[in-house]
């Protein structure tokens, strides 16, 4: 194609694609008779800059990174978006301080500051200005509002969210760890042969589905075991409290009197 055609395919300018080759950022076209004609690894390299660009490089350093990553542009382009993709396709909300109040009763004559802080802080609300807020996941903030309908109060509430973002945590860098160590840095000592670069966007690819069944599957057992130790262990608890008790009620039924025989 053309350079009017790739400005057109890419959506960049024809004045910034030049400036892009000057900078030796993009590859220079293949000449036939006095045109220059470029190809989809041209399209990848001005798709990957573009991308860099917004992730916050600037140019000098994306041309010291492309200068030294192996295989082709548009092999690295589908690793970065493999990487860099949502975990999850979850399209975040948009509420008001009214409706916050509605939906997790909270007291509109007794506001608490600090909570809404922390809930903040900890990334499960995100403060917009104008008694805006964006919740960025809507799942997360319905299993909030179910359990204060429980009648488990907004503060619980909150602790358990926060227990549960630290164990996601440690469970996403165990994942982590396996990945860099047992798919990429094999594939990294190996020299990186461009052979292998669709092996490793595809493992990064497996690994979400992999990832999401794996802890469903371990949460549920673990579940199972900890719902049956713990109610195991307050029943007991009640067990050991009615014998001890004097005055626990007797089973309800026939009653006889001392005494005296019945009927």
């Amino acid at each position: 194609m053309t350079i009017d055609a790739l400005a057109r395919v890419t959506g960049m300018t024809v004045r910034n694609i030049r400036a892009h080759q000057s900078r030796g950022l993009l590859q220079p076209p293949e000449i036939q008779g006095r045109t220059g004609y470029y190809g989809p690894e041209h399209v990848a390299r001005i798709e990957l800059i573009s991308e860099m660009q917004a992730d916050g490089f600037n140019l000098a350093a994306i041309k010291r990174l492309l200068e030294n990553q192996p295989g082709s542009d548009s092999e690295m382009l589908g690793i970065r978006r493999a990487l860099m993709a949502p975990w999850e396709d979850e399209e975040p909300e948009f509420i008001t301080a009214d409706e916050l109040t509605r939906r997790l009763r909270l007291d509109p004559a007794a506001p608490n500051p600090k909570l809404l802080a922390r809930a903040v802080k900890l990334g499960f609300l995100v403060d917009l200005g104008e008694g805006r807020f964006e919740v960025p996941s809507p799942t997360l903030f319905r299993a909030a509002e179910e359990l204060r309908a429980l009648g488990i109060d907004n503060a619980t509430a909150l602790d358990v969210l926060e227990e549960i973002a630290r164990a996601s945590r440690s469970i996403a860098r165990a994942f982590v760890k396996l990945f860099l160590e047992e798919v990429w840095r094999p594939f990294a000592d190996s020299g990186q042969g461009d052979s292998e670069w669709p092996n490793v966007r595809n493992a990064i690819e497996r690994l979400r589905p992999l990832a999401t069944d794996a802890v469903m599957a371990v949460f549920r057992r673990t579940m199972t075991d900890a719902v049956e130790q713990r109610f195991g262990e307050e029943l007991h608890r009640r067990a050991g409290r009615r014998a001890s008790d004097p005055h626990a009620r007797a089973p309800r039924g026939r009653r006889v009197r001392s005494g005296r025989s019945p009927g």
